[in-house]
């Protein structure tokens, strides 16, 4: 079964849209470790404009006491701070994703001619602190390669192509070009990942991607809750990777 990893950055946008605490990210967490989640996912930005810094330390906090049954990703570019941040906290897996100036969210994942060098130095580094990397990809096989040859545990496959094709009712073809990337990967020792615009209608086909180990889940799930609750919400998600 495929782990499900919450993003509750949804959840520190709408908080920080008016001050405060409420809503609060640790009774999100808490609602989704309830509900049967076994891994929760930020992405802490440079501006802090939905997770901060401080969020990281409290998430963290809370889930110590379950590392090895539960798990705590943070996916970020791999700026001085982030990186410094995932040594000293030590998730069990850091997402490396790329981030252009302005974005409001992901828009591709790393390109396969990005230079190796700085980045294979940041992924060792995190390793040192036991802590899984994954990059942040497209179902392409040179990028696939690439991320493999800077020493990577896993890919995370970038899914918005697979959702929109699927809106299209095109997304069995779409699945079978994901399907390629993560043979390779998978050939090549990789983890497979998969996130950005899954939902509870295209889950279900894409679910059955070949060694596919963890899907990320943010703003459906989150969308979802506003009108069936959090909780609800949850356990529709995992029933469907189950």
């Amino acid at each position: 079964m495929p782990r499900l990893s919450v993003n509750v950055n949804k959840v520190a946008t709408l908080r920080n849209s008016r001050g405060g605490s409420v809503p609060s990210v640790l009774e999100a967490v808490d609602v989704c470790l309830q509900a049967g989640v076994t891994s929760i996912t930020v992405h802490p930005r440079a501006d802090e404009r939905h997770i901060t810094r401080r969020d990281v330390q409290e998430i963290a906090h809370r889930l110590a006491t379950l590392r090895g049954s539960i798990e705590f990703n943070i996916e970020g570019d791999p700026r001085p701070d982030l990186v410094d941040m995932v040594c000293a906290v030590r998730p069990d897996q850091c997402t490396l994703v790329p981030v252009l100036p302005g974005e409001i969210t992901s828009q591709a994942g790393w390109p396969a001619d990005t230079p190796p060098d700085s980045l294979r130095e940041i992924i060792q580094r995190m390793q040192q602190s036991q802590v899984r990397v994954s990059l942040f990809v497209d179902p392409i096989l040179e990028a696939v390669e690439w991320a493999a040859a800077l020493g990577g545990d896993r890919i995370e496959l970038y899914t918005e192509p697979f959702a929109r094709a699927f809106e299209q009712g095109q997304g069995e073809q779409s699945l079978s070009q994901y399907a390629l990337a993560a043979e390779r990967a998978h050939a090549l020792g990789l983890g497979i990942n998969a996130g950005h615009d899954l939902d509870l209608n295209n889950l279900p086909l894409f679910r059955t991607l070949p060694h596919l180990d963890e899907v990320s889940i943010g703003h459906a799930l989150i969308s979802r809750a506003l009108f069936v609750g959090l909780d609800h919400v949850v356990r529709e998600y995992v029933d469907v990777l189950s």
